[in-house]
This record gives C-alpha cells, structure tokens and sequence, in this order.
C-alpha cells in the first residue's frame, strides 16, 4: 500500500531543484517520492536531458517523478528575480551544474544562506576537495579512474557497470548528507552546504578491494576472473539452454544442496565438508553438478533450487523486470505518463517504511507544467504572469 501525502516522513519540506542528467535528478526524485515539495528549475525550452537519445533516453522519465516544472529564463533580472524570491523560503537547494555557475547566477550557497541561514544546500560534483576537485566528471570517468571499470571488465579490456551506478550511489549519499543536515538543523536552527561526488563514491565501493589487497598483500583481479570464495558461486546451464545463477555458502547449505540434487558421494566425502577444501576441489566438482543442472530446465532448475532455499537467480535483461511477478506485486513499479502519452512503470524507491511503499504524487511534468500556478502563489497577477510569457521569460 503507497502512502498518503500527509504521512510521507518529508512532506512540508520545500526543495527548489537546479539539476541535469542524473546525479541531480536522482537526489530529488529520492526526496520527492519521500514527500518533498520539490520543484525542477529548468530553462524556458526545459531540461536537455528531456531530449536525450540512446542510453541517456529513459534518464528523465526515471528521475523526475513527483516534481514541478518552473520554465523560466534564469540569465535574465527579471527571472533571477521571481527565482530569488522562490528561494528565500526554501528548506533544501539542489545543484550539479559546473563549479561557479550557480555563483554566477546568485544562487551559490553563500549568497542564499546570507539571508535565508537554515537553508540546506547539496551540490553533486566530479570530485570533493583536492587536486582534482575543477575536473569535470562523468559517471564513467569515475568507474574508469576509480577502479570500477578494472574490476568489472576483463583484465585487458575495462568496461563500466551496466547502469549509472555512481552516478545513482553518489546521489544516495547526496540525500544521506541532506538527512544529517535536517536533524542537525532541528539542533542548531542553522542549515550547511553538502557535496556529494563521483569520484569519492567509486573510491568507497571498491573499499572492499582495496582492504582486500591491504589484508592480504594481493591484489584484487577483476571480478570476471576472480577465485570465488565459495565452491558452488556460479551461471549454470539448464537443459534447455537458459541460465542460472547459483550459490552454495555455508555447510548447511551443501549439505541441502546435496540431499536435494542427489550428490550423496559428495555428502559422504569427507574432504567436502568444510568450504575452504571445497573451493579447492572446485575443478572436480564444477564438472559433476553443471551435467546434473542440465537434466532440469529453467523453470524446474529454479524451482528445485527455491524448494531447497538456495540462494539461486535467473540472467534476466532491464525490460524483463517490467513483467516481473514480485515487483508488480506491491508496488515495486510506480505507473507513469511519458512525454509522448504513453504510460509505462518503473521502479519505485527500495525502501518499505512502516510496511508500505513510496508511489507517485505528481506525474512527470510537462516543460512549465507548474510555471503559473507557483507564480500566482508567490502574488504576481495573471496579467503580470501572461507579460513573462510574452517576454519569453516564461515557458508558455
């Protein structure tokens, strides 16, 4: 069951958003689908990631849910202006735009927090503070120079994640840093600048690679060639040619494993009991159950493997999950309106929170969707509001 706009945690928050691409618009769509009043500040022609082909296609559709849109021309007084007076009562301002240019605009943090002081400002960079801190950054740069991109690719050939994982994790910690932000505020009565970064995220997940090679004075090989911990960590055929995901990763669970697939040899060998001579017998024992998978097919393969309470997945592709059972079981997919008419779901925020699910409020806006109305709250007068238009300071 979603919730209700009245019990979301951060409703009664306001969030005026300047944001691109997806590291932005990921830390409002995560504030939004938790409550925020979150409006998306965007030039009078709109964001240009509306207007992204190929991979960069679904960017907006994912990560601006539940936001307004206010059309309006920045560059110009009367725009800085209508903005300015947006911004005075804002709880939270989010930015990944280039370093200075919100300075230049007169909504860097400074500037705004010299009259409005419990103002949380979060900007999502290349990189935190250091040498590298005026590069320019994409998601991609910092899998490649952090490390990402080895471990995930082969030895010779690094290759990025299949998704904008820094980009998505970075603007997880953007949200974290928000949430500390408001809880101290509710201390001090004062509010801070945040920066969340691309590169300082990739550094913190491949953490675990680099106390790796601390730990045991090896190196990490990429993940496509890695030693497995475990002696059953692995894609298996089934009989009629699908694959699956696999894993066997304490005694008991061999144990189980056996008694289910009839490997009684393997129960009785003595050898096999602990995991450590396990891994080492892998090459005996690899052979032996990828021929025994084979007898079964996908959907029997699973099946047994979810009966024996192993942990145990399909290779499935993105598109499929639109058809997944337990995703659209309990809203794990929020509906929305694409920019052409059609409608589509895409996945909801992995949080459950007193049991219920985070869905939609506002469909993905239009261009402007919300220019006048926000306009007309903050007292201009229709006739003032038609004269921005016609100025082309406002989106029609």
């Amino acid at each position: 069951m979603n919730r209700t706009p009245q019990d979301l945690p951060l409703a009664g928050l306001k969030v005026i958003e300047f944001t691109h691409m997806v590291m932005g618009p990921s830390i409002g769509v995560i504030l939004a689908d938790m409550g925020a009043d979150v409006t998306k500040v965007e030039p009078v022609q709109g964001d240009n990631t509306r207007r992204l082909s190929g991979s960069g296609a679904g960017y907006f559709a994912m990560y601006n849910r539940n936001k307004k849109s206010l059309a309006i021309d920045t560059k110009s007084a009367r725009g800085r202006a209508i903005v300015q007076q947006l911004l005075g009562d804002a709880d939270i301002v989010i930015e990944n735009f280039r370093a200075g240019s919100m300075d230049e605009l007169g909504f860097g943090y400074d500037a705004l927090a010299a009259t409005n002081p419990r103002l949380i400002y979060c900007s999502g960079k290349g990189f935190l503070t250091g040498p590298y801190e005026h590069r320019t950054a994409l998601d991609e740069v910092a899998q490649m120079m952090g490390g990402l991109a080895y471990m995930t690719g082969l030895p010779d050939k690094p290759m990025r994640a299949g998704a904008s994982v820094i980009d998505v994790t970075g603007a997880m910690f953007g949200v974290i840093g928000i949430l500390g932000a408001l809880e101290q505020r509710h201390r001090t009565g004062r509010g801070q600048r945040i920066t969340t970064s691309l590169y300082e995220t990739t550094a913190f997940l491949v953490g675990q690679h680099m106390a790796q090679f601390a730990v045991t004075g090896k190196a990490a090989p990429p993940m496509s060639i890695r030693q497995s911990a475990w002696a059953v960590y692995d894609v298996f055929e089934a009989g009629d040619g699908e694959r699956v995901f696999a894993a066997v990763v304490s005694d008991t669970q061999w144990r189980k494993f056996c008694e289910a697939f009839g490997f009684e040899d393997f129960l009785a060998d003595a050898s096999l009991a602990g995991n450590t001579e396990r891994v080492r017998q892998r090459e005996r024992t690899l052979p032996v159950i990828r021929e025994r998978f084979r007898q079964f097919d996908k959907a029997g393969l699973m099946a047994k493997l979810e009966a024996t309470g192993l942990p145990f997945a399909p290779i499935a592709k993105p598109e499929e999950l639109l058809d997944d059972p337990h995703l659209n079981a309990a809203g794990g997919l929020v509906p929305v309106t694409l920019p052409d008419g059609r409608s589509t779901r895409l996945p909801a925020l992995p949080i459950e929170m007193d049991g219920r699910r985070f869905g939609l409020r506002h469909d993905l806006p239009q261009v402007g969707a919300n220019s006048r109305e926000l306009l007309l709250a903050r007292g201009l007068g229709a006739a003032d509001v038609d004269a921005l238009v016609e100025q082309g300071v406002l989106a029609p």
